[in-house]
């Protein structure tokens, strides 16, 4: 696809604009900054600009207004829309990645982004050069980002695959009907770093030899050949689980103890040389699962309010060793809550890897450390920074909301070039719609977000052999044991891909903020499901900064495959539903992962962003996150998203999904559902900053005049060889 490059006055005027650096689209540096995750999506775009400060993009956002161009903006995130590289001009903030913490003030307040200069302004001492990358060194990065595997080495070594006939051995006895028809594989992705000790449980019949895991995926494979087995719905659980289904039990409201166990070097074994899993030798540290007479006890669901998590100030040892007594480290978080301020081109594992090792001081109860860590609350890794914006679930979000209810201030060019410091009392129409909507609205170039202490949360994976006949049980299993959970839990299930060849995968994710001495209690009500066997149990006490690479490291994504994804929030998981589902996953191509994440607790508390409130009080958050190779042609990898979400779950539907999960070709109608009744007001307050919607290279669904558009019209285009899927018409399924 041949496109024109600027005129040499125009890329001039455009070097003269701006300190950062030009690359026009025949230079060869603009490859590296006009690619994103998505290799479905082709830039039109003339050139990548690469501003330093908020001044630049002033300058950048008005030479396009006078000349007509239109600019797009790239964050660091992946969105798969392509909006960021959509327009004639692509402005790459990734220079602007300075990043700071601090504690609150006396008064609680903080220090005003007024108060205090970009790191690349005028006057400043320059970047740290190790960031101030080229292109190809910000490409480096990204890959280096990729890898998640300190999330897990337990989940890293079964993901690089048992053989299929270890698998069918171990489950032949406990499988309750037939094995699945379609298996599936994905590549593992990164290498492996054995960063904490963790307590695992494994499958101890599966003779896993030992494997090298490759530092970046390979290329994946068309799919495995399916059996031809009948897909009857008389193989499904018809009754659901809520009468059988072992609940948690409850937590005296009280103090949470301060006794840890010990480091964690003391409890890791050395590496078997013949089995990636030889550190499970050990015995675990886990007490057994109570039977489930037990655990059915009746708990109170607000047991756990008035733990260090949801407002006060215990917190629990950071991992230290007490030089004293040999012990660990107790101590209590001094402030809340902290202050994060950073740059619109730190990716937000960049941010966490930055206040995980840059703690805040600790009252210290018994022995001596370096301080607690402190992380603001984002959606799980990876993402960039623009989900500051457009909603941003997570780990922590049931706890303290959702990353757009933990900003408190934004500096921001908004469409006519104008300069703004944006909070609750500057800007107050628009400080509430640029929290859902702000990338419609005008282009953020710093953030100032709450950061909470989070010394240890206790995390991690049960991985089952995808079966249909067993998987809704489990799911239905899963549904009912979190009804009514603490918020300080978080809880999903993905059905995905299983390792290199292999079957299909049921993977369990739980995330308590706290110790294991809470957490446990949850996990002996999950695990108690009995359909088939745990291939995988590696739940356990780990920093958080790891924990967030877990969804990316079950996900395996690989840059540069097509993507396609599609999102809903329901208010329910009724059992058809859940028949219905497993029933069409088991028919998906390769490369196909189902979310169910659950939803709720202080998401709910917000009611001053453009989210309304039927959204915020979803139950669960769904999506449905497909990747395949570039040369395959198979219309189910976007049909049998589009199928699932606007169909089968179309009954239970809550508006639309929050605007972080928009995704490519979405009708009109999806992106105004995501707003619902607050719509019409957040419409107003776009023609009113916007009104020659400069900024159309964004999930906005209306043209100037205020008239729906095809949202071809403001998306890159699919390179030409790909198939015909992606240029029919979009609005083929009724939402």
């Amino acid at each position: 696809m041949a496109v024109e490059p600027l005129s040499n006055d125009l890329y001039l005027e455009l070097v003269g604009s701006c300190r950062g650096p030009v690359y026009l689209c025949d230079n060869a540096n603009f490859k590296d900054y006009a690619t994103i995750f998505n290799g479905n999506v082709q830039t039109k775009a003339k050139a990548v600009v690469c501003p330093l400060d908020a001044q630049d993009v002033s300058n950048i956002v008005i030479f396009c207004a006078n000349h007509e161009l239109s600019p797009s903006v790239k964050a660091g995130g992946y969105g798969t829309a392509g909006w960021a590289i959509g327009g004639d001009i692509i402005v790459d903030l990734s220079k602007m990645v300075e990043v700071d913490i601090e504690p609150p003030l006396s008064d609680g307040s903080y220090t005003s982004l007024h108060d205090v200069a970009s790191a690349n302004s005028k006057g400043k001492a320059a970047v740290d050069p190790s960031r101030a990358s080229t292109g190809k060194r910000r490409r480096e990065d990204d890959a280096t980002l990729r890898q998640y595997d300190k999330a897990s080495q337990a989940v890293a070594s079964l993901l690089s695959g048992p053989t299929l006939a270890e698998l069918e051995r171990t489950n032949s006895s406990s499988s309750d009907g037939p094995p699945p028809a379609t298996r599936r594989r994905l590549d593992v992705v990164s290498s492996v770093d054995v960063a904490t000790s963790m307590d695992v449980t494994v499958d101890s019949s599966i003779n896993v030899a030992s494997r090298t895991v490759s530092s970046e995926s390979e290329q994946s494979q068309s799919s495995e050949n399916s059996d031809n087995t009948s897909r009857s719905r008389s193989n499904l659980s018809e009754v659901s689980t809520i009468a059988t289904t072992p609940s948690p039990l409850a937590f005296p409201n009280v103090r949470l103890p301060l006794n840890l166990p010990g480091p964690a070097k003391s409890r890791l074994s050395p590496l078997s040389s013949e089995t990636p899993f030889g550190f499970l030798d050990n015995p675990t540290n886990f007490s057994p699962p109570p039977p489930p007479s037990v655990v059915q006890a009746a708990y109170n669901p607000h047991a756990m309010m008035h733990s260090w998590g949801s407002g006060s100030a215990t917190i629990f040892g950071d991992g230290q060793s007490n030089t004293d007594s040999g012990g660990p480290s107790q101590a209590e978080a001094i402030y809340p809550h902290a202050y994060v301020t950073f740059g619109a081109g730190m990716r937000q594992k960049e941010i966490d890897t930055f206040t995980a090792k840059h703690k805040l001081e600790a009252r210290y109860i018994t022995g001596q450390g370096d301080g607690i860590p402190y992380h603001v609350p984002f959606s799980a890794h990876p993402v960039g920074s623009s989900i500051m914006l457009l909603g941003g679930f997570g780990f922590l979000s049931r706890l303290h909301g959702l990353s757009i209810d933990n900003l408190v201030e934004v500096e921001m060019v908004l469409a006519d070039g104008r300069i703004v410091i944006v909070n609750e009392h500057e800007h107050p129409d628009l400080w509430w719609a640029l929290r859902g909507g702000g990338t419609t609205l005008g282009i953020a170039t710093r953030y100032k977000a709450k950061a909470f202490p989070v010394p240890v949360v206790f995390a991690g994976n049960l991985i089952y052999r995808f079966n249909k006949a067993t998987a809704p049980s489990l799911i239905k299993h899963f549904r009912d044991c979190v009804k009514g959970a603490p918020r300080e839990l978080y809880a999903n299930v993905l059905l995905t891909a299983g390792p290199q060849g292999q079957d299909s995968l049921v993977v369990v994710q739980m995330c308590y903020v706290g110790p294991r001495e809470k957490g446990q209690e949850y996990l002996s009500a999950i695990s108690s499901w009995t359909g088939e066997k745990c291939l995988l149990n590696e739940v356990d006490e780990k920093s958080f900064l790891h924990q967030q690479d877990s969804v990316a490291q079950v996900l395996r994504g690989k840059a540069g495959r097509q993507w396609f994804i599609r999102s809903a929030l329901i208010s329910s998981l009724p059992d058809d539903i859940v028949n219905e589902t497993v029933l069409r996953f088991a028919d998906t191509p390769v490369g196909c992962t189902w979310l169910f994440e659950l939803a709720g607790g202080a998401v709910a508390d917000y009611t001053d962003t453009c989210l309304p409130k039927s959204q915020r009080e979803a139950a669960f958050t769904i999506a449905a996150l497909h990747q395949w190779e570039m040369d395959i042609d198979d219309d189910r990898c976007v049909d049998s998203a589009e199928e699932w979400i606007a169909g089968t779950l179309k009954p239970v539907h809550v508006g639309g999904p929050y605007p972080s999960f928009l995704g490519r070709h979405e009708p009109p109608e999806r992106v105004q559902a995501s707003f619902g009744a607050s719509w019409k007001r957040l419409a107003e307050i776009k023609q009113m900053y916007d009104p020659k919607n400069v900024l159309k290279n964004t999930f906005w669904p209306l043209n100037s005049e205020g008239e729906k558009v095809d949202p071809r019209t403001h998306e890159p285009p699919t390179p030409e060889f790909i198939g015909e899927k992606f240029h029919e018409n979009p609005d083929k399924f009724e939402y």
